[in-house]
């Protein structure tokens, strides 16, 4: 994974979520009525009018989009909420918790309940459905607060979400096991893509960028040349095109590794001249992390690397010496 701050979520492998990104729509709004948007940083209930006692219409999660209809003088806001799959209710909400595009500070509340939903969802007993409202909250800010400072990592966070979610998913496949990256699914990219398109130049762009990647990668080597030599070149393509990227070193590694599986693989392939290239590649690749990225703990990984190759440790494969 990318050196990814939003990326501390072990519970976000559930498949349960599936069902949520499929009903997400980037404009969500489309289905709603026209007026002041918002959305809940707590869990509400909606009523079919403004009283407790009225009939309860639908229980509304954080995150969810809301569009205030009109407001009342007794602390209630009539509101048409969407509630995904293209259903939509409309009612009366108590006005606590609801946070409005107007709010001053509104995107930071968003955002703060976002990253606490998201740590919530890493606890082993932590708050059920906390992985998904991390990625509404997510996205809501960036939606709501499009010219926020917060808004490219929000839109980035949320496809951070998603893109591992969809992973577990793809890779539980037996399609994941084939050579050709091509037999396989794969993630979808639409929000990746979204956040370079939107943020281009950041290092939210450069982040989502690397995350394209994984759907270029083989299931399986199956012990021959071609996939690690096009995957190596993925990435060092990667970290020439966005130097300054804080998955660079990362991808570099990757490089490296790859290159270094490739002495033995090469051995195998009887291509002696190409091993010693790949070797002779590796190390050059492993010295430039080193130099370029000191302070990473790619560095320390890189230097480890080098000291194996140059040592003729084989890195891939089952060799005993």
């Amino acid at each position: 994974m990318p050196v990814s701050a939003s990326v501390r979520i072990s519970s976000l492998f559930s498949l349960a979520i599936l069902a949520v990104l499929a009903s997400f729509h980037w404009h969500s709004a489309s289905v709603l009525a026209a007026g002041e948007h918002g959305t809940l940083v707590r869990v509400a209930n909606i009523y079919l009018s403004p009283d407790k006692n009225s009939t309860k219409l639908a229980e509304i999660e954080r995150g969810r989009e809301l569009v205030v209809i009109e407001n009342s003088t007794n602390g209630w806001a009539h509101v048409e909420v969407f509630l995904g799959e293209e259903k939509t209710v409309s009612g009366w909400i108590l006005d606590k918790g609801f946070v409005r595009s107007t709010n001053p500070d509104g995107d930071k509340i968003v955002f703060g309940e976002a990253a606490d939903s998201e740590d919530e969802a890493s606890r082993r007993h932590g708050r059920r459905g906390a992985d998904q409202d991390a990625l509404r909250l997510y996205y809501r800010v960036y939606d709501l607060f499009p010219n926020s400072p917060i808004a490219g990592e929000s839109l980035y966070r949320a496809a951070d979400i998603r893109w591992q979610v969809e992973r577990a998913d793809v890779m539980a496949r037996p399609s994941a096991k084939e050579r050709d990256p091509m037999l396989r699914e794969g993630m979808n990219e639409d929000w990746m893509r979204e956040v370079m398109k939107k943020f281009p130049g950041t290092k939210w762009a450069d982040l989502a960028a690397f995350h394209l990647i994984e759907n270029k990668l083989c299931g399986d080597w199956q012990g021959t040349s071609k996939c690690p030599e096009k995957e190596a070149d993925h990435y060092e393509k990667y970290a020439a095109d966005r130097p300054g990227s804080p998955a660079a070193p990362e991808a570099l590694y990757l490089a490296a590794k790859r290159r270094a599986a490739l002495v033995e693989i090469y051995k195998t392939e009887e291509q002696k001249k190409k091993s010693d290239e790949a070797k002779a590649k590796a190390i050059a690749l492993t010295q430039r992390i080193v130099q370029q990225y000191p302070q990473s703990d790619w560095a320390a990984r890189a230097q480890r690397l080098m000291f194996l190759v140059q040592q003729d440790v084989a890195t891939y494969g089952n060799f005993v010496e």
